[in-house]
Protein backbone atom coordinates (compact mmCIF):
# COMPACT_ATOMS: atom_id res chain seq x y z
CA UNK A 1 0.00 0.00 0.00
CA UNK A 2 1.28 3.53 -0.65
CA UNK A 3 2.44 5.63 2.25
CA UNK A 4 0.90 8.77 3.23
CA UNK A 5 3.50 11.30 3.11
CA UNK A 6 3.24 14.66 5.40
CA UNK A 7 5.17 16.33 2.96
CA UNK A 8 5.70 16.19 -0.85
CA UNK A 9 9.67 17.55 -0.14
CA UNK A 10 10.33 14.61 1.78
CA UNK A 11 9.66 12.43 -1.71
CA UNK A 12 11.46 11.31 -4.40
CA UNK A 13 9.59 8.90 -7.07
CA UNK A 14 10.47 8.42 -10.54
CA UNK A 15 6.86 10.01 -11.18
CA UNK A 16 7.78 13.14 -10.77
CA UNK A 17 11.01 15.02 -12.19
CA UNK A 18 11.80 17.36 -10.54
CA UNK A 19 10.40 18.61 -7.04
CA UNK A 20 11.83 22.13 -5.54
CA UNK A 21 10.43 24.82 -3.59
CA UNK A 22 8.60 26.61 -6.76
CA UNK A 23 6.86 23.36 -7.07
CA UNK A 24 6.93 20.13 -8.95
CA UNK A 25 7.12 18.79 -13.24
CA UNK A 26 4.80 15.97 -13.42
CA UNK A 27 4.86 14.48 -16.46
CA UNK A 28 1.32 14.22 -17.00
CA UNK A 29 1.32 18.54 -17.74
CA UNK A 30 3.27 20.88 -19.44
CA UNK A 31 3.61 23.18 -16.73
CA UNK A 32 4.88 23.19 -13.25
CA UNK A 33 2.25 22.76 -10.43
CA UNK A 34 2.46 24.21 -7.25
CA UNK A 35 1.17 22.78 -3.68
CA UNK A 36 -1.35 25.02 -2.00
CA UNK A 37 0.15 25.84 1.17
CA UNK A 38 -3.15 26.52 2.86
CA UNK A 39 -3.50 26.25 6.66
CA UNK A 40 -6.12 23.10 6.76
CA UNK A 41 -6.38 20.74 4.12
CA UNK A 42 -9.03 21.33 1.18
CA UNK A 43 -11.54 19.22 -0.74
CA UNK A 44 -11.01 19.19 -4.09
CA UNK A 45 -11.91 17.19 -6.79
CA UNK A 46 -8.50 15.36 -8.40
CA UNK A 47 -7.91 15.68 -12.05
CA UNK A 48 -5.74 12.69 -12.34
CA UNK A 49 -8.57 9.93 -10.46
CA UNK A 50 -11.72 12.58 -11.28
CA UNK A 51 -12.45 12.06 -7.24
CA UNK A 52 -12.89 14.26 -4.26
CA UNK A 53 -10.09 14.30 -1.98
CA UNK A 54 -9.23 15.90 1.33
CA UNK A 55 -5.56 17.37 1.61
CA UNK A 56 -2.52 18.31 -0.25
CA UNK A 57 -3.30 19.66 -3.80
CA UNK A 58 -0.94 20.36 -6.78
CA UNK A 59 -2.10 22.84 -8.92
CA UNK A 60 -1.29 24.30 -12.11
CA UNK A 61 -1.03 28.38 -12.31
CA UNK A 62 -1.28 28.49 -16.58
CA UNK A 63 -4.96 26.46 -16.00
CA UNK A 64 -6.78 27.06 -13.11
CA UNK A 65 -9.03 23.90 -13.32
CA UNK A 66 -6.21 21.74 -13.24
CA UNK A 67 -5.35 20.67 -9.87
CA UNK A 68 -4.17 17.05 -8.39
CA UNK A 69 -3.97 15.28 -5.25
CA UNK A 70 -0.57 14.27 -3.37
CA UNK A 71 -1.39 10.96 -3.54
CA UNK A 72 -1.74 10.33 -7.06
CA UNK A 73 0.44 13.10 -7.63
CA UNK A 74 3.57 10.64 -6.68
CA UNK A 75 2.09 6.97 -7.88
CA UNK A 76 4.70 4.78 -9.04
CA UNK A 77 5.05 4.84 -12.76
CA UNK A 78 4.99 0.78 -12.60
CA UNK A 79 3.16 -1.20 -10.06
CA UNK A 80 1.63 -4.76 -9.47
CA UNK A 81 -1.58 -4.66 -8.19
CA UNK A 82 -1.41 -7.38 -6.04
CA UNK A 83 1.09 -5.06 -3.43
CA UNK A 84 -2.56 -2.53 -3.00
CA UNK A 85 -5.46 -4.93 -2.56
CA UNK A 86 -4.05 -7.82 -0.46
CA UNK A 87 -4.23 -10.09 -3.36
CA UNK A 88 -7.91 -9.75 -4.04
CA UNK A 89 -7.57 -8.61 -7.44
CA UNK A 90 -3.86 -9.79 -9.32
CA UNK A 91 -2.59 -9.69 -12.15
CA UNK A 92 0.74 -11.45 -12.93
CA UNK A 93 2.79 -8.53 -15.03
CA UNK A 94 3.30 -5.19 -14.32
CA UNK A 95 1.34 -2.34 -14.58
CA UNK A 96 2.03 1.04 -16.02
CA UNK A 97 0.77 4.27 -15.49
CA UNK A 98 -0.67 6.32 -18.16
CA UNK A 99 -1.76 9.43 -17.77
CA UNK A 100 -4.86 9.29 -20.07
CA UNK A 101 -7.07 6.46 -21.93
CA UNK A 102 -7.90 7.86 -25.45
CA UNK A 103 -11.01 7.25 -27.18
CA UNK A 104 -9.67 6.06 -30.34
CA UNK A 105 -7.40 3.59 -27.99
CA UNK A 106 -10.27 2.45 -26.45
CA UNK A 107 -12.46 1.61 -29.46
CA UNK A 108 -9.12 -0.06 -30.72
CA UNK A 109 -9.35 -2.44 -27.74
CA UNK A 110 -13.73 -3.02 -27.75
CA UNK A 111 -13.73 -0.72 -24.87
CA UNK A 112 -12.68 -2.29 -22.11
CA UNK A 113 -14.01 -1.99 -18.45
CA UNK A 114 -11.72 -1.78 -14.94
CA UNK A 115 -11.10 -4.93 -14.17
CA UNK A 116 -11.58 -4.32 -10.27
CA UNK A 117 -14.50 -2.27 -10.11
CA UNK A 118 -16.08 -3.11 -13.92
CA UNK A 119 -17.08 0.65 -14.93
CA UNK A 120 -16.16 1.47 -18.07
CA UNK A 121 -13.63 4.54 -18.53
CA UNK A 122 -15.72 7.41 -19.26
CA UNK A 123 -13.15 10.54 -19.76
CA UNK A 124 -10.11 9.53 -21.29
CA UNK A 125 -8.03 12.44 -19.55
CA UNK A 126 -8.62 9.83 -16.18
CA UNK A 127 -5.16 7.80 -15.36
CA UNK A 128 -5.13 4.17 -15.61
CA UNK A 129 -2.78 1.32 -15.00
CA UNK A 130 -2.32 -0.69 -17.95
CA UNK A 131 -0.51 -3.91 -19.20
CA UNK A 132 2.13 -3.77 -21.94
CA UNK A 133 1.84 -7.55 -22.35
CA UNK A 134 -2.36 -8.14 -22.52
CA UNK A 135 -5.57 -6.55 -22.45
CA UNK A 136 -5.34 -5.48 -18.98
CA UNK A 137 -6.66 -1.99 -17.77
CA UNK A 138 -7.56 -0.50 -14.23
CA UNK A 139 -8.40 2.86 -12.82
CA UNK A 140 -5.42 4.10 -11.50
CA UNK A 141 -7.82 4.79 -7.84
CA UNK A 142 -9.28 1.19 -8.66
CA UNK A 143 -5.83 -0.43 -8.50
CA UNK A 144 -3.83 2.23 -5.36
CA UNK A 145 -7.28 2.48 -3.14
CA UNK A 146 -5.94 3.42 0.14
CA UNK A 147 -8.89 4.74 2.34
CA UNK A 148 -12.15 2.84 1.68
CA UNK A 149 -12.98 -0.63 2.23
CA UNK A 150 -12.96 -2.95 -0.65
CA UNK A 151 -16.07 -3.99 -0.32
CA UNK A 152 -17.77 -1.45 -2.77
CA UNK A 153 -15.64 -2.82 -5.14
CA UNK A 154 -16.65 -6.28 -4.49
CA UNK A 155 -19.86 -5.73 -4.83
CA UNK A 156 -19.48 -4.46 -8.44
CA UNK A 157 -16.98 -6.70 -9.83
CA UNK A 158 -16.41 -10.16 -11.33
CA UNK A 159 -13.51 -10.52 -9.20
CA UNK A 160 -14.15 -12.87 -5.89
CA UNK A 161 -17.10 -11.92 -4.14
CA UNK A 162 -18.50 -11.73 -0.69
CA UNK A 163 -21.38 -15.17 -0.48
CA UNK A 164 -24.51 -13.81 -0.29
CA UNK A 165 -26.92 -16.62 -0.02
CA UNK A 166 -26.69 -19.95 2.08
CA UNK A 167 -26.93 -23.11 0.35
CA UNK A 168 -28.72 -24.60 2.94
CA UNK A 169 -31.68 -22.10 1.45
CA UNK A 170 -31.05 -23.97 -1.84
CA UNK A 171 -30.48 -27.03 -1.82
CA UNK A 172 -31.30 -28.25 -5.48
CA UNK A 173 -29.44 -24.54 -7.03
CA UNK A 174 -28.01 -24.80 -10.49
CA UNK A 175 -24.52 -24.00 -10.68
CA UNK A 176 -23.88 -23.07 -14.19
CA UNK A 177 -22.34 -22.67 -16.72
CA UNK A 178 -22.56 -26.67 -16.82
CA UNK A 179 -19.30 -28.45 -17.65
CA UNK A 180 -19.80 -29.67 -21.00
CA UNK A 181 -22.37 -30.52 -23.82
CA UNK A 182 -23.49 -33.59 -22.08
CA UNK A 183 -25.30 -31.89 -19.24
CA UNK A 184 -28.44 -30.11 -19.41
CA UNK A 185 -31.37 -28.97 -17.74
CA UNK A 186 -33.18 -32.42 -18.28
CA UNK A 187 -30.53 -34.60 -16.98
CA UNK A 188 -30.22 -32.21 -14.11
CA UNK A 189 -33.44 -33.01 -12.97
CA UNK A 190 -34.21 -36.26 -14.61
CA UNK A 191 -31.17 -38.64 -14.59
CA UNK A 192 -31.32 -41.59 -12.68
CA UNK A 193 -29.18 -44.87 -13.18
CA UNK A 194 -30.33 -47.38 -15.79
CA UNK A 195 -32.03 -50.23 -13.88
CA UNK A 196 -33.65 -53.91 -14.69
CA UNK A 197 -36.87 -51.56 -14.78
CA UNK A 198 -35.71 -49.66 -18.01
CA UNK A 199 -37.09 -50.50 -20.75
CA UNK A 200 -35.11 -52.48 -23.80
CA UNK A 201 -37.82 -50.59 -26.12
CA UNK A 202 -40.48 -48.34 -26.06
CA UNK A 203 -43.49 -46.58 -28.07
CA UNK A 204 -43.65 -43.07 -27.88
CA UNK A 205 -45.80 -40.76 -28.48
CA UNK A 206 -43.74 -38.37 -30.85
CA UNK A 207 -42.78 -41.16 -33.15
CA UNK A 208 -44.64 -43.95 -35.14
CA UNK A 209 -41.94 -46.27 -35.20
CA UNK A 210 -40.67 -47.90 -31.81
CA UNK A 211 -37.69 -47.06 -29.91
CA UNK A 212 -34.80 -49.04 -28.57
CA UNK A 213 -31.97 -49.02 -25.95
CA UNK A 214 -28.68 -48.41 -27.01
CA UNK A 215 -27.01 -48.70 -23.94
CA UNK A 216 -23.49 -50.45 -25.22
CA UNK A 217 -20.71 -49.25 -28.06
CA UNK A 218 -21.38 -53.26 -29.72
CA UNK A 219 -23.60 -54.11 -32.54
CA UNK A 220 -23.87 -57.49 -33.96
CA UNK A 221 -20.29 -58.24 -32.40
CA UNK A 222 -19.09 -55.13 -33.83
CA UNK A 223 -17.42 -51.84 -32.10
CA UNK A 224 -18.88 -48.60 -32.92
CA UNK A 225 -20.01 -45.36 -31.51
CA UNK A 226 -23.03 -43.90 -32.22
CA UNK A 227 -23.11 -40.72 -30.08
CA UNK A 228 -22.46 -37.07 -30.88
CA UNK A 229 -18.85 -36.50 -31.85
CA UNK A 230 -17.87 -33.05 -33.07
CA UNK A 231 -14.08 -34.37 -33.19
CA UNK A 232 -15.15 -36.91 -35.73
CA UNK A 233 -18.13 -34.35 -37.34
CA UNK A 234 -20.79 -37.15 -36.36
CA UNK A 235 -24.19 -35.46 -35.35
CA UNK A 236 -26.50 -37.15 -33.54
CA UNK A 237 -29.05 -34.52 -31.26
CA UNK A 238 -32.27 -35.23 -29.21
CA UNK A 239 -35.74 -34.54 -30.44
CA UNK A 240 -36.94 -33.27 -27.62
CA UNK A 241 -34.34 -30.85 -26.12
CA UNK A 242 -31.88 -30.73 -29.09
CA UNK A 243 -28.98 -31.24 -27.01
CA UNK A 244 -26.28 -33.31 -28.38
CA UNK A 245 -26.42 -36.55 -27.19
CA UNK A 246 -23.06 -37.40 -26.24
CA UNK A 247 -23.33 -40.26 -24.01
CA UNK A 248 -25.48 -43.67 -23.39
CA UNK A 249 -27.93 -44.84 -22.93
CA UNK A 250 -30.34 -43.10 -25.67
CA UNK A 251 -32.97 -44.20 -27.51
CA UNK A 252 -32.87 -44.18 -31.73
CA UNK A 253 -35.71 -45.03 -34.46
CA UNK A 254 -35.42 -49.61 -34.04
CA UNK A 255 -36.90 -49.41 -37.67
CA UNK A 256 -34.42 -50.67 -41.48
CA UNK A 257 -37.13 -49.51 -43.47
CA UNK A 258 -36.78 -45.75 -43.40
CA UNK A 259 -33.18 -45.41 -43.08
CA UNK A 260 -33.75 -41.68 -43.39
CA UNK A 261 -35.12 -41.32 -39.62
CA UNK A 262 -32.61 -40.04 -37.07
CA UNK A 263 -35.25 -39.59 -34.35
CA UNK A 264 -33.30 -40.11 -31.04
CA UNK A 265 -33.93 -39.76 -27.57
CA UNK A 266 -31.85 -39.47 -24.02
CA UNK A 267 -33.27 -41.67 -21.96
CA UNK A 268 -34.54 -39.30 -19.65
CA UNK A 269 -35.81 -37.02 -22.08
CA UNK A 270 -38.73 -39.84 -22.60
CA UNK A 271 -39.82 -38.94 -18.79
CA UNK A 272 -40.14 -35.36 -19.34
CA UNK A 273 -43.15 -34.04 -17.08
CA UNK A 274 -46.26 -33.63 -19.26
CA UNK A 275 -47.04 -31.02 -17.74
CA UNK A 276 -45.73 -27.47 -16.12
CA UNK A 277 -47.70 -25.81 -13.17
CA UNK A 278 -46.26 -21.87 -12.51
CA UNK A 279 -43.62 -21.01 -15.42
CA UNK A 280 -42.41 -18.20 -13.72
CA UNK A 281 -42.98 -16.69 -17.44
CA UNK A 282 -46.25 -18.22 -17.71
CA UNK A 283 -47.61 -18.78 -14.40
CA UNK A 284 -51.64 -18.58 -14.70
CA UNK A 285 -51.84 -21.27 -17.06
CA UNK A 286 -50.23 -24.53 -17.22
CA UNK A 287 -48.36 -25.79 -20.13
CA UNK A 288 -48.42 -29.02 -21.44
CA UNK A 289 -45.44 -31.43 -23.57
CA UNK A 290 -46.42 -31.16 -27.09
CA UNK A 291 -43.99 -33.27 -29.22
CA UNK A 292 -45.20 -31.51 -32.52
CA UNK A 293 -46.54 -28.11 -32.73
CA UNK A 294 -49.70 -27.88 -34.79
CA UNK A 295 -50.00 -25.25 -37.34
CA UNK A 296 -46.32 -24.33 -38.14
CA UNK A 297 -44.44 -25.15 -40.95
CA UNK A 298 -41.84 -28.40 -40.17
CA UNK A 299 -42.72 -28.33 -36.46
CA UNK A 300 -40.41 -24.85 -36.36
CA UNK A 301 -41.74 -23.03 -33.99
CA UNK A 302 -40.21 -19.69 -32.10
CA UNK A 303 -39.79 -19.99 -28.20
CA UNK A 304 -41.73 -17.25 -26.35
CA UNK A 305 -39.03 -17.09 -23.53
CA UNK A 306 -35.60 -17.31 -25.11
CA UNK A 307 -36.93 -16.11 -28.78
CA UNK A 308 -34.80 -18.60 -30.70
CA UNK A 309 -35.97 -21.14 -33.19
CA UNK A 310 -36.50 -24.39 -31.83
CA UNK A 311 -38.06 -27.75 -34.33
CA UNK A 312 -37.83 -29.99 -30.92
CA UNK A 313 -40.74 -30.68 -28.19
CA UNK A 314 -42.08 -27.60 -26.74
CA UNK A 315 -44.37 -26.72 -23.95
CA UNK A 316 -47.29 -25.23 -24.82
CA UNK A 317 -50.56 -22.88 -23.64
CA UNK A 318 -53.82 -24.04 -25.17
CA UNK A 319 -55.65 -21.08 -24.02
CA UNK A 320 -53.31 -18.36 -25.50
CA UNK A 321 -50.73 -20.18 -27.78
CA UNK A 322 -47.87 -19.35 -25.68
CA UNK A 323 -44.98 -21.88 -26.44
CA UNK A 324 -41.44 -22.51 -25.06
CA UNK A 325 -38.70 -25.01 -25.83
CA UNK A 326 -37.85 -28.03 -22.84
CA UNK A 327 -34.97 -26.03 -21.51
CA UNK A 328 -37.01 -22.98 -21.10
CA UNK A 329 -39.62 -25.13 -20.07
CA UNK A 330 -38.12 -26.67 -17.42
CA UNK A 331 -35.83 -22.88 -16.69
CA UNK A 332 -34.90 -22.81 -13.09
CA UNK A 333 -35.62 -19.50 -11.15
CA UNK A 334 -32.14 -18.66 -9.16
CA UNK A 335 -28.86 -20.24 -10.59
CA UNK A 336 -25.58 -19.40 -9.74
CA UNK A 337 -22.61 -18.52 -12.26
CA UNK A 338 -18.77 -18.60 -12.87
CA UNK A 339 -19.02 -15.32 -14.78
CA UNK A 340 -20.41 -13.42 -11.16
CA UNK A 341 -18.99 -15.86 -8.66
CA UNK A 342 -20.87 -16.62 -5.14
CA UNK A 343 -23.77 -14.12 -5.61
CA UNK A 344 -27.53 -15.78 -6.23
CA UNK A 345 -28.96 -14.97 -9.74
CA UNK A 346 -32.63 -14.69 -9.69
CA UNK A 347 -35.31 -14.22 -12.39
CA UNK A 348 -36.45 -11.07 -12.21
CA UNK A 349 -39.19 -8.75 -14.88
CA UNK A 350 -38.84 -5.48 -15.97
CA UNK A 351 -34.95 -4.54 -16.67
CA UNK A 352 -34.84 -1.54 -18.55
CA UNK A 353 -32.69 -1.68 -22.16
CA UNK A 354 -30.12 0.18 -20.97
CA UNK A 355 -28.49 -2.55 -19.04
CA UNK A 356 -26.09 -4.88 -20.82
CA UNK A 357 -25.60 -8.92 -20.04
CA UNK A 358 -22.24 -9.39 -18.43
CA UNK A 359 -21.34 -12.65 -20.37
CA UNK A 360 -22.54 -11.65 -24.20
CA UNK A 361 -22.40 -7.64 -23.36
CA UNK A 362 -25.98 -6.86 -25.44
CA UNK A 363 -28.19 -4.24 -24.63
CA UNK A 364 -31.66 -5.88 -23.61
CA UNK A 365 -33.01 -3.47 -26.40
CA UNK A 366 -30.52 -4.62 -28.86
CA UNK A 367 -31.88 -8.20 -29.62
CA UNK A 368 -33.31 -9.23 -32.90
CA UNK A 369 -36.90 -9.20 -31.83
CA UNK A 370 -38.25 -6.52 -34.43
CA UNK A 371 -39.46 -9.20 -36.53
CA UNK A 372 -41.55 -10.71 -33.59
CA UNK A 373 -43.56 -7.54 -33.45
CA UNK A 374 -40.71 -5.55 -31.06
CA UNK A 375 -38.72 -6.05 -27.84
CA UNK A 376 -40.38 -7.13 -24.79
CA UNK A 377 -39.53 -4.73 -21.88
CA UNK A 378 -40.93 -7.29 -19.44
CA UNK A 379 -38.91 -10.61 -20.45
CA UNK A 380 -37.31 -12.04 -17.41
CA UNK A 381 -33.53 -11.88 -17.04
CA UNK A 382 -30.97 -13.34 -14.41
CA UNK A 383 -30.25 -10.60 -11.83
CA UNK A 384 -28.13 -10.27 -9.10
CA UNK A 385 -29.72 -8.75 -5.98
CA UNK A 386 -26.66 -7.18 -4.55
CA UNK A 387 -25.17 -5.65 -7.91
CA UNK A 388 -26.49 -4.68 -11.17
CA UNK A 389 -25.54 -7.35 -12.70
CA UNK A 390 -27.64 -9.05 -15.64
CA UNK A 391 -27.50 -12.58 -17.56
CA UNK A 392 -29.85 -13.51 -20.38
CA UNK A 393 -31.24 -16.94 -19.56
CA UNK A 394 -30.17 -18.50 -22.99
CA UNK A 395 -26.32 -16.90 -22.33
CA UNK A 396 -26.32 -18.31 -18.56
CA UNK A 397 -28.44 -22.03 -19.72
CA UNK A 398 -26.79 -22.62 -23.42
CA UNK A 399 -23.35 -22.32 -23.45
CA UNK A 400 -21.42 -25.34 -21.61
CA UNK A 401 -18.08 -24.50 -19.97
CA UNK A 402 -15.99 -26.54 -22.16
CA UNK A 403 -16.57 -27.86 -25.84
CA UNK A 404 -14.81 -30.38 -28.19
CA UNK A 405 -14.27 -28.94 -31.50
CA UNK A 406 -12.38 -30.56 -34.55
CA UNK A 407 -10.25 -27.60 -34.99
CA UNK A 408 -8.68 -28.07 -32.08
CA UNK A 409 -7.20 -31.12 -30.27
CA UNK A 410 -7.84 -29.70 -26.52
CA UNK A 411 -11.00 -28.95 -24.90
CA UNK A 412 -11.55 -25.14 -25.23
CA UNK A 413 -13.29 -23.34 -21.94
CA UNK A 414 -15.50 -20.62 -21.73
CA UNK A 415 -14.00 -17.68 -20.91
CA UNK A 416 -15.38 -14.04 -20.02
CA UNK A 417 -12.00 -11.59 -19.99
CA UNK A 418 -9.15 -11.10 -22.28
CA UNK A 419 -6.65 -13.74 -22.00
CA UNK A 420 -3.01 -13.58 -19.72
CA UNK A 421 -0.48 -13.11 -22.00
CA UNK A 422 -2.23 -12.93 -24.84
CA UNK A 423 -1.51 -9.42 -26.63
CA UNK A 424 -1.94 -10.15 -30.27
CA UNK A 425 -6.04 -9.16 -31.73
CA UNK A 426 -8.30 -12.12 -31.11
CA UNK A 427 -9.69 -13.70 -34.15
CA UNK A 428 -12.37 -16.77 -34.14
CA UNK A 429 -11.19 -19.83 -35.90
CA UNK A 430 -14.62 -20.83 -38.00
CA UNK A 431 -15.96 -17.62 -39.29
CA UNK A 432 -12.15 -15.79 -39.70
CA UNK A 433 -13.59 -12.70 -38.07
CA UNK A 434 -12.51 -10.40 -35.03
CA UNK A 435 -13.68 -11.23 -31.90
CA UNK A 436 -14.41 -9.65 -29.01
CA UNK A 437 -12.57 -10.42 -25.84
CA UNK A 438 -14.66 -8.74 -23.47
CA UNK A 439 -17.67 -10.80 -24.55
CA UNK A 440 -17.80 -14.19 -23.45
CA UNK A 441 -16.17 -16.76 -25.93
CA UNK A 442 -14.44 -20.07 -26.29
CA UNK A 443 -10.34 -20.43 -26.20
CA UNK A 444 -7.29 -23.02 -25.98
CA UNK A 445 -4.74 -21.85 -23.75
CA UNK A 446 -2.81 -24.54 -25.33
CA UNK A 447 -2.94 -23.40 -28.48
CA UNK A 448 -4.41 -19.82 -28.30
CA UNK A 449 -7.18 -20.44 -30.59
CA UNK A 450 -10.72 -18.73 -29.82
CA UNK A 451 -14.47 -19.34 -31.26
CA UNK A 452 -17.35 -16.83 -31.01
CA UNK A 453 -19.69 -18.69 -28.98
CA UNK A 454 -22.21 -18.18 -31.32
CA UNK A 455 -20.15 -20.25 -34.12
CA UNK A 456 -18.92 -23.00 -31.66
CA UNK A 457 -21.21 -25.50 -32.47
CA UNK A 458 -20.91 -25.73 -36.19
CA UNK A 459 -19.52 -28.67 -37.53
CA UNK A 460 -18.56 -27.88 -40.97
CA UNK A 461 -16.76 -25.49 -39.76
CA UNK A 462 -14.69 -24.35 -43.18
CA UNK A 463 -18.66 -24.02 -44.73
CA UNK A 464 -21.03 -23.14 -42.37
CA UNK A 465 -22.60 -20.03 -42.76
CA UNK A 466 -21.89 -17.34 -39.25
CA UNK A 467 -24.86 -16.83 -36.98
CA UNK A 468 -26.37 -13.66 -36.03
CA UNK A 469 -24.15 -11.12 -34.96
CA UNK A 470 -26.30 -9.54 -33.00
CA UNK A 471 -26.52 -12.67 -30.76
CA UNK A 472 -24.03 -14.43 -28.59
CA UNK A 473 -26.21 -17.91 -29.24
CA UNK A 474 -26.03 -19.90 -32.29
CA UNK A 475 -29.63 -19.16 -34.34
CA UNK A 476 -29.35 -22.77 -34.98
CA UNK A 477 -29.14 -23.74 -31.58
CA UNK A 478 -32.58 -25.61 -30.84
CA UNK A 479 -32.77 -27.04 -34.26
CA UNK A 480 -32.04 -30.58 -35.35
CA UNK A 481 -31.41 -30.84 -38.92
CA UNK A 482 -31.36 -33.99 -41.02
CA UNK A 483 -34.47 -35.00 -41.37
CA UNK A 484 -36.33 -35.82 -45.01
CA UNK A 485 -39.24 -34.32 -46.42
CA UNK A 486 -41.41 -34.00 -49.48
CA UNK A 487 -42.84 -30.72 -50.97
CA UNK A 488 -45.07 -30.12 -53.64
CA UNK A 489 -43.43 -28.55 -56.67
CA UNK A 490 -40.08 -31.40 -56.82
CA UNK A 491 -39.90 -34.90 -57.28
CA UNK A 492 -36.91 -35.48 -55.25
CA UNK A 493 -36.96 -35.86 -51.36
CA UNK A 494 -35.06 -32.56 -49.60
CA UNK A 495 -33.05 -32.86 -46.83
CA UNK A 496 -33.41 -29.86 -44.27
CA UNK A 497 -30.25 -28.76 -43.31
CA UNK A 498 -27.57 -25.88 -42.51
CA UNK A 499 -27.10 -23.35 -45.13
CA UNK A 500 -23.64 -23.23 -46.49
CA UNK A 501 -21.65 -20.95 -49.02
CA UNK A 502 -21.60 -23.46 -51.96
CA UNK A 503 -25.28 -24.01 -51.98
CA UNK A 504 -25.76 -21.12 -54.08
CA UNK A 505 -28.64 -19.62 -54.46
CA UNK A 506 -32.44 -19.91 -53.95
CA UNK A 507 -34.07 -21.91 -56.54
CA UNK A 508 -37.26 -20.14 -55.91
CA UNK A 509 -36.20 -16.25 -54.82
CA UNK A 510 -32.49 -16.44 -56.74
CA UNK A 511 -31.17 -14.85 -53.63
CA UNK A 512 -28.55 -16.10 -51.75
CA UNK A 513 -29.33 -19.56 -49.22
CA UNK A 514 -29.24 -18.37 -45.73
CA UNK A 515 -28.92 -21.00 -42.43
CA UNK A 516 -32.06 -22.99 -42.56
CA UNK A 517 -32.39 -24.55 -46.00
CA UNK A 518 -34.36 -27.65 -47.73
CA UNK A 519 -32.08 -28.84 -50.31
CA UNK A 520 -31.64 -31.91 -52.80
CA UNK A 521 -29.71 -34.71 -52.73
CA UNK A 522 -30.01 -36.13 -56.06
CA UNK A 523 -29.69 -32.36 -58.09
CA UNK A 524 -28.72 -29.15 -57.17
CA UNK A 525 -32.24 -27.76 -56.17
CA UNK A 526 -31.85 -25.71 -53.04
CA UNK A 527 -34.96 -23.60 -51.27
CA UNK A 528 -34.80 -21.34 -48.58
CA UNK A 529 -37.02 -21.55 -45.59
CA UNK A 530 -38.67 -18.60 -45.77
CA UNK A 531 -39.65 -19.56 -49.24
CA UNK A 532 -40.49 -23.24 -49.29
CA UNK A 533 -42.83 -21.93 -45.73
CA UNK A 534 -44.54 -19.23 -48.36
CA UNK A 535 -45.05 -22.23 -50.85
CA UNK A 536 -46.36 -24.31 -48.61
CA UNK A 537 -49.02 -22.14 -47.57
CA UNK A 538 -50.11 -21.01 -50.81
CA UNK A 539 -50.53 -24.63 -51.73
CA UNK A 540 -52.53 -25.35 -48.92
CA UNK A 541 -54.46 -22.27 -49.42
Amino acid sequence: MLRRYASYFKVCVSSVTEVDKKGIHHPSHPHPLMPLMLLKPILCECKACSREHKGLFFMCTTCPDFAIHSDCAFLPKRSLIQQTTGDIFHHTHPLTLSFSFPEAEQRAKYNPKCRVCNHNFYDERIWIYKCEKCIYYVHAYCATSREEPFMHILLTSRGPLVKNFEDADYPHLFHLPFPDQTCSIPKQLLFKEIGPETCASLRHTSHHHELILVNTKCIDGAETNLCHNPMKKMELFCNACVRPIMEMPFYKCATNEDESCNFALHEWCTRLPSRIDNHPDHPHHTLHLMSNVSGVFLNIFYCSFCYLRCNGFAYGCFECGYKVDVTCGLIPKNITHESHPKHLLSLVRGVHSRHKCIMCLGYFSDYPYLSRGGYDIHKLIFNCSTCEVYIHPECALLLPGTIRHPYDKHPMNLSYLPIENHKSEYFCEVCENVLNPHACFYHCDECSQSLHSACAPAICCETTTYSDRRRNISQHINLKFGSIHKIDGHSHPLLFAQGIKSDGQCSICSKGLRYMILKCLQCKYAIDYECCERLNLMNNS
